[in-house]
């Protein structure tokens, strides 16, 4: 069997089991069994994907991605996030759209503190949208700014899908984890800018507040108590890596303790809490390791079947630029973000792009950033971005999907824009990881 033919036996097995509705790691695993039979000799190939499997798992980088998660669950379910949230609410006044800036403020600072787009999404969406509504703000205004800062989460640490990316593409996740927060802090500016911009010129999307006349310290020390001691934790993870004093890994245990100090400390835990904690990481970090272990079989069975060298050969022999070559990779992920979710498109792409990726000459955290960008995207898509329907979940019955789909495109504008800047000027992604010592 030729290159082609193995191409299009692996990658559509995959879309049709995918469409069939199927997990993805079970579809993973269904196409990984009849390319092992297929290419690996039979029973052979089996045994060999079952080692493949405790390699997968006992990958010590992927460490990082159950603390991380575990930290974003203490700071979710201890309520400190929604005292953080009233508290930037208080600070912001006499801005236009001021609801909506004050979501995208919150959004930010959560986005560093949870790692996870839709609990981010879905924490917001539940204690702001419902103010925003009542106080007479356009849907689209209302909804908007929740989705887009709700993708951010993506970029900023801890994001347990860059250290994904990173262990599957073998790129240094301490760098990656890096390489997305000044293109994150960049899309908040611009997030901003447009709606400051959009409630001036239609007043009537974003009606201005009552004014609330507050003292100095009403306003301020919820600030200083609630925001500036949780930014500290940002600065434990951030500031370990880019001094070098700790690995990812590392850096993610320090998040998780100064996580569970900030909840003791404003006697925010319990018991109960703890034990819900717990088991949605082990829910949601479960589900990754699986993913992962198929994603890598995968790799291995596109590699022996020839598909792999067979494109890398492709895309080389055109004598196309690094660029041109980015170009190809970004068209291909856009369109698949409308269609898959973001981890299978990382398990269908990276084994395909990594090696093109090394041939052309594309510094790895480069591409890494534009992967999370993009798939940052894909969160917003029409028709089946998950941001998409994780907002409608939580909207008001009367609200359709099409208010839904207006209310991301603006957004979705912006972050093209800096997708764009990202492309162009490169020490956008990578300046920040370069001061790692």
């Amino acid at each position: 069997m030729d290159w082609i033919s193995s191409l299009l036996l692996l990658t559509g097995l995959l879309m049709l089991l995918l469409m069939l509705g199927l997990p993805v790691a079970v579809t993973f695993f269904g196409v990984n069994i009849v390319g092992a039979i297929v290419f690996l000799n039979g029973e052979i190939g089996l045994i060999q994907m079952t080692r493949n499997v405790v390699t997968a798992i006992t990958n010590y980088n992927l460490a990082p991605i159950p603390l991380f998660i575990l930290m974003g669950e203490i700071l979710l379910h201890s309520g400190m996030a929604f005292k953080a949230i009233d508290a930037i609410e208080r600070l912001i006044s006499r801005v236009p759209g001021r609801m909506a800036v004050v979501t995208v403020a919150a959004g930010t600072v959560f986005s560093a503190l949870s790692g996870s787009s839709i609990a981010n999404t879905a924490m917001l969406g539940r204690s702001l949208m419902p103010v925003m509504l009542k106080r007479g703000y356009h849907p689209t205004l209302s909804m908007g700014p929740i989705m887009a800062t709700g993708a951010i989460a993506m970029l900023i640490p801890p994001s347990a899908l860059a250290v994904l990316v990173g262990s599957l593409a073998g790129m240094s996740i301490s760098r990656l984890l890096l390489a997305g927060i000044v293109p994150a802090l960049m899309m908040a500016f611009l997030f901003f800018a447009y709606i400051v911009v959009r409630a001036k010129r239609r007043p009537q999307d974003a009606p201005p507040d009552d004014p609330v006349i507050r003292t100095w310290s009403e306003r301020w020390m919820p600030f200083l108590i609630y925001v500036v001691p949780l930014s500290g934790i940002l600065i434990v993870v951030v500031g370990s890596l880019i001094l070098g004093l700790a690995t990812p890994t590392e850096s993610a245990g320090l998040g998780v303790i100064a996580s569970f100090l900030a909840a003791v400390c404003y006697r925010s835990f319990t018991w109960q809490g703890l034990k819900t904690m717990l088991a949605e990481t082990a829910k949601t970090s479960t589900m990754i390791l699986f993913i992962i272990m198929a994603s890598t079989t995968f790799s291995q069975i596109l590699a022996f079947s020839g598909a792999t060298s067979g494109v890398v050969s492709l895309v080389t022999g055109f004598g196309a630029d690094p660029l041109t070559v980015l170009i190809m990779m970004m068209i291909v992920l856009l369109i698949l973000g409308c269609f898959v979710d973001q981890v299978s498109m990382v398990m269908i792409t990276v084994p395909l792009f990594i090696p093109i990726a090394q041939a052309v000459g594309i510094d790895p955290i480069w591409l890494g950033v534009i992967y999370l960008i993009t798939m940052e995207m894909a969160f917003l898509t029409p028709p089946f971005g998950l941001l998409l329907f994780v907002m409608k979940g939580i909207a008001p019955p009367h609200i359709r999907m099409s208010v839904v789909y207006k209310a991301a495109l603006p957004f979705l504008g912006i972050e093209m824009l800096v997708l764009i800047l990202a492309v162009v000027f490169p020490q956008i992604a990578l300046w920040l990881p370069s001061l790692i010592r």
